[in-house]
């Protein structure tokens, strides 16, 4: 009996992914093919439509969980940084204390991604609010296009690990881990990152003789400092009022968009009323993509988890005997894997449940696990042939697919190496978290 369950179980399983493949390459988007996975296993499962109202059950389940209501609202406010000047006087800042030192402007640019994570939590906001206005520069300077592009996308890497991350939402979510405490460990990888893309941005510098920015006076960068102070309360909010006990992640979204409607609409008067109903209704429609692929999401991993698929694909691969040094390699390869041919949260949504029974069985910590799973997210985001980061790159810059992963092989590399180093030292991600919610 066993046996043929299990054999019913693969069926449906070759069924369920042949049919989301098929429909993958037939160009339908990814909340399609995860609507039809789940219809179909739904189907065999219960012979029928009869159940089908328990497929609509787990879909508003997926989407009910009240940490959810902080995705639209960060959205919403890195959408009116984007459209006002936030993110000009952050890069200004980082400009005028290291652009005058060999490779500054580089090392500018990833400062910038880094400070921008901080306020929107989105790669593709970032590449769009910072690369727009440091492409231009970083070329004239004497930067190569392959270069400049490259580090422009995998920067961005570093807003999916600074709070606040919509990934880590996504997995505190589904996996019910504490999204307080993700924030908090994504800082030190988020750090340790952009000190190793500000060395190879001075190597390669160096290496090409680039040349470096006028020097800023102390009274410029006073002003700059001055000018950036605003948008500089974004991290106090979020980080500050989370490590405090002030806010909950939620809670502190809501204070980012009451924040950012407040600088950009009073004090920098860059948006009018108007232009927030249309800021609005944009971030209204994003919401609703990323809320039907949740939905869609929660119904498909109802199917696998009830069909023992996970079960039988760990088993297959042998992860129940490994440790979990070997087990942690493993979830960093399937997710690397998956993000550089789907969308990230979709593969959040998939592969989480999968190895969520093996993550619990050996006691690993779920924030840590979190965070190595954020940055293997972020990491294939950026990853050819198909990390979203790419096609928002080719489509803001309008450059050609090999222009724009030309120059990625190093980054990538970088990012592997951080990840590796998170697996065998684990504090580099836990430590803040330790220190900020002892136990």
């Amino acid at each position: 009996m066993k046996a043929k369950r299990k054999s019913e179980g693969e069926i449906m399983a070759t069924i369920v992914f042949s049919a989301m493949v098929i429909l993958l390459l037939l160009g339908f988007p990814m909340m399609v093919p995860l609507l039809v996975g789940a219809g179909i296993g739904f189907f065999m499962m219960f012979n029928g439509f009869g159940q089908m109202e328990t497929m609509v059950q787990q879909m508003m389940g997926g989407i009910r969980p009240a940490s959810l209501i902080a995705v639209p609202m960060f959205i919403f406010a890195a959408d009116i940084m984007t459209r006002g000047q936030s993110a000009g006087r952050l890069i200004n800042l980082v400009m005028s204390f290291v652009g005058h030192l060999k490779g500054g402007l580089a090392v500018s640019t990833a400062a910038a991604c880094t400070m921008f994570g901080a306020v929107s939590g989105s790669t593709q906001a970032t590449v769009v609010a910072i690369g727009s206005p440091m492409r231009p520069r970083m070329l004239k300077a004497g930067y190569k296009d392959s270069f400049v592009l490259a580090l422009i996308v995998n920067s961005s890497d570093i807003a999916f690990l600074i709070p606040p991350s919509i990934g880590m939402i996504i997995y505190g979510v589904v996996s019910q881990t504490s999204i307080a405490e993700l924030f908090i460990a994504g800082i030190g990888p988020g750090l340790l990152i952009l000190v190793l893309f500000s060395i190879y941005s001075y190597i390669y510098a160096v290496r090409n003789n680039v040349p470096t920015e006028e020097k800023a006076t102390w009274g410029e960068r006073l002003v700059s400092l001055r000018d950036a102070i605003w948008p500089m309360g974004f991290p106090v909010i979020i980080i500050g009022g989370i490590y405090g006990g002030i806010f909950s992640p939620t809670e502190a979204a809501a204070a980012c968009v009451l924040y950012a409607l407040f600088i950009e609409v009073v004090v920098f008067r860059t948006l009018s009323l108007t232009n927030v109903y249309e800021t609005a209704k944009s971030t209204g429609l994003i919401t609703a993509v990323v809320f039907i692929l949740v939905a869609a999401g929660a119904a498909f991993s109802w199917v696998i988890s009830f069909a023992q698929v996970p079960q039988e694909l760990l088993g297959a691969i042998g992860i129940t005997e490994m440790g979990r040094i070997e087990v942690l390699f493993v979830i960093s390869i399937a997710f690397f894997i998956g993000c550089m041919f789907v969308d990230p949260i979709v593969v959040i949504l998939i592969l989480v449940p999968v190895f969520a029974p093996v993550v619990k069985s050996l006691g690993l910590d779920p924030v840590l696990v979190g965070t190595i799973i954020t940055l293997q997210v972020a990491i294939g985001s950026a990853t050819p042939p198909f990390g979203c980061d790419i096609f928002t790159a080719i489509a803001v810059f309008k450059r050609p697919y090999m222009d724009v992963v030309r120059g990625t092989p190093p980054f990538i590399f970088i990012l592997l190496g951080v990840a590796v180093a998170m697996i065998f030292f684990p504090q580099i991600a836990l430590f803040l978290r330790d220190l900020a919610f002892a136990k």
